[in-house]
């Protein structure tokens, strides 16, 4: 990438029902650069909608429905987690996506260097499938903000090794949350594009997916989202890491409020 995008995670609140394309009308008057698309449920868009985001000269990322598994004990659940991944890319792809990203898996109460491989599986075989269509879309697991759930940094930054087109999406508030409040500092901050760009190399820093957002968390991990200053994340310091390493990519907002904190970042950050 050739700079720091600001995204929101779905179509602005301000859009309503109008969709798509009144939510790019809606980027423009607010000065934001793009959407993450959200496949809740699953990989769902009309035809007319699909134009929308084609036209839209927006950077466009996707999210992966949320039934995902790649741990999972049933194989049919495992099979249906892999396919949405790919059905994810495919589309992302097709409307000319720069990446996707999505909750791995759960530990499920067994041992981590099991469920690495058996995400390791998985995860080949989603790499596999999408290089037989010549689909070079970045595919990335994401950090999550709960210890039951498979993704710390440091697994997410392996299984990036293991892959070409595998990268982070490092979602910092997770990290934050999972932590139970640590992870929220300018030095602390520093030390995770430290450690991936070590591990990783230039290409990771040049080409990074982070998910920001408010987080409400307890000892077992995140809870649920929270506008920016209702919550005690430390968005300023990260942006200014963000700044000093000079990070290329996107950020991509998961406030409630959505646009207006994506804005609220945005502006902070060209003010440094």
């Amino acid at each position: 990438m050739d700079k720091l995008y600001f995204l929101t995670a779905g179509v602005p609140l301000k859009a309503g029902t109008k969709g798509y394309k009144r939510g790019f009308e809606i980027h423009d008057e607010m000065g934001l650069d793009g959407i993450e698309l959200e496949f809740v449920h699953g990989v769902r868009i009309s035809e007319a909608s699909k134009n929308d985001v084609k036209t839209s000269g927006k950077i466009i990322t996707a999210h992966a429905p949320f039934y995902v598994n790649l741990n999972a004990r049933e194989e049919e659940k495992v099979v249906a987690s892999v396919q949405r991944i790919i059905e994810t890319a495919e589309m992302a792809n097709e409307l000319g996506g720069y990446s996707i990203t999505y909750h791995a898996g759960f530990y499920l109460s067994q041992d981590s260097a099991l469920v690495y491989n058996n995400i390791k599986k998985q995860t080949e075989i989603i790499a596999n499938t999408l290089k037989k269509t010549d689909n070079r879309i970045w595919i990335r697991p994401e950090t999550t903000g709960k210890s039951t759930q498979w993704g710390d940094l440091d697994e997410i930054i392996r299984i990036s090794k293991e892959f070409e087109f595998v990268l982070p999406c490092v979602d910092f508030s997770h990290i934050h949350a999972r932590y139970n409040g640590f992870w929220n500092t300018y030095d602390e901050f520093s030390s995770i594009f430290e450690k991936i760009g070590n591990n990783l190399g230039q290409t990771a820093i040049d080409n990074f997916h982070a998910h920001i957002a408010g987080i409400d968390y307890s000892s077992k991990g995140e809870k649920k989202h929270l506008n920016l200053e209702e919550s005690d994340f430390n968005y300023k310091d990260l942006l200014k890491a963000f700044k000093s390493f000079g990070v290329k990519g996107v950020i991509v907002c998961e406030s409630p409020n959505i646009e207006d904190d994506t804005k609220l970042l945005k502006d902070y950050y060209m003010s440094l």
